[in-house]
């Protein structure tokens, strides 16, 4: 006789899962869609294209978390119907795949448990990731290189809509660096845990004496902005430069001078675009990032002196937030957390789920604190 009991298990699930809900506010999200779903819908849109794209990307997210909550409904109810099928037909089979389905959810609602922690003011936004390579040479822009096909692939498995906006290839392995968006709603509030300096430590495939190297990268993240009204930036504070955009090894890729290089003097922020097919394109869309980080930098100073004023001066996140060791060990460890993975190989095939919660709820305490 087949024995599958797992109502407890259900039933926890479900807790949560109802209280996931309430927090999401689903009736109040219907109602925004429909909203959205009017405006889209208006003859004129189009007349007012920054309005309308606005509209039906606002409208996208929107649809895309109610999705995810109908779905896991739906699945939960299923659940319930693969079980009851499993003990009528004492089918084995079908136990075990109630067994992998009640696995499935639980991981989708715990992620999407720690989403309901992401309550910062740009938390819901989409976000743009910038990766640099830092000191090691070879092995630092490789290991960069290594970082984007990392988040990449972690976009992929979630179906996340991304577009690389700019890349710089160095002369010899990887890159320099690279910038991209991740249009989904959260992608801010969650990858922004994975800002910080990345550490690197492995026998350098580019070196001849078999000794360890240690290497660096930096990750930094930043939302989209709708706006960014609330920085004006005066014309003499920005030099422009345009070059053609380039694939590996300075091959052309363009014969127009399209890419846009954007350098805010007083500052030193620099901000390249390249993936757009006109200098106007690329120049706008640089003149939205950089408007963004000066908005950041303005508020992390405001932030910075508050601390100071109060007396208490520390470091938010620290000069290594996560080493990687693909040598002895085979670890990958978060040192603000203590999160660790024993496999390199699917945390670099985009398996960070494990990191981001630990690192979101880590944040929480913190901001508690």
């Amino acid at each position: 006789m087949l024995e599958l009991d797992l109502s407890a298990d259900i039933q926890a699930l479900r807790s949560t899962f109802d209280d996931i809900r309430a927090v999401v506010d689903v009736e109040a999200l219907t109602s925004e869609i429909a909203r959205l779903n009017d405006e889209a819908g208006a003859p004129d849109l189009w007349d007012d294209v920054d309005k309308a794209q606005k509209v039906t990307s606002a409208l996208s997210h929107r649809q895309t978390e109610l999705k995810r909550i109908t779905d896991i409904e739906r699945r939960l109810d299923d659940l319930d119907v693969l079980i009851e099928l499993a003990i009528e037909m004492d089918d084995e089979d079908s136990a075990e795949e109630a067994r992998r389905e009640l696995a499935e959810l639980e991981d989708i609602i715990g992620q999407l448990e720690v989403q309901t922690l992401l309550d910062g003011e740009y938390d819901d936004r989409a976000a743009v990731v910038t990766i640099r390579s830092g000191a090691g040479g070879d092995d630092a822009t490789d290991f960069a290189e290594m970082l984007l096909r990392m988040y990449l692939r972690w976009a992929e498995r979630h179906k996340y809509p991304v577009k690389i906006m700019d890349t710089s290839y160095a002369e010899g392995a990887g890159i320099k660096s690279a910038t991209f968006e991740v249009d989904a709603p959260y992608a801010y509030g969650t990858l922004s845990i994975e800002a910080g300096t990345h550490r690197l430590a492995r026998i350098s495939p580019f070196g001849s004496a078999d000794k360890r190297q240690t290497s660096f990268a930096a990750v930094e993240v930043i939302p989209v902005m709708e706006e960014a009204v609330e920085i004006d930036i005066p014309e003499g504070d920005i030099r422009v430069d345009v070059f053609r955009s380039s694939g590996p090894g300075g091959q052309s890729v363009n014969t127009t001078d399209s890419a846009v290089r954007l350098t805010h003097l007083p500052t030193g922020l620099v901000v390249s675009m390249q993936n757009e097919k006109s200098q106007i394109q690329n120049r706008a869309a640089a003149m939205r990032v950089l408007q963004t980080r000066l908005l950041l930098l303005q508020k992390e100073k405001e932030a910075a002196k508050k601390k100071e004023l109060a007396g208490v001066i520390t470091a938010s996140w620290g000069d290594q937030m996560r080493s990687y060791f693909l040598y002895g060990q085979q670890l990958v460890k978060d040192l603000r957390t203590g999160h660790e993975v024993g496999n390199p190989a699917i945390v670099f095939d985009g398996d960070l789920d494990g990191f981001i919660s630990a690192g979101i709820r880590w944040r929480k305490r913190k901001d508690n604190d």
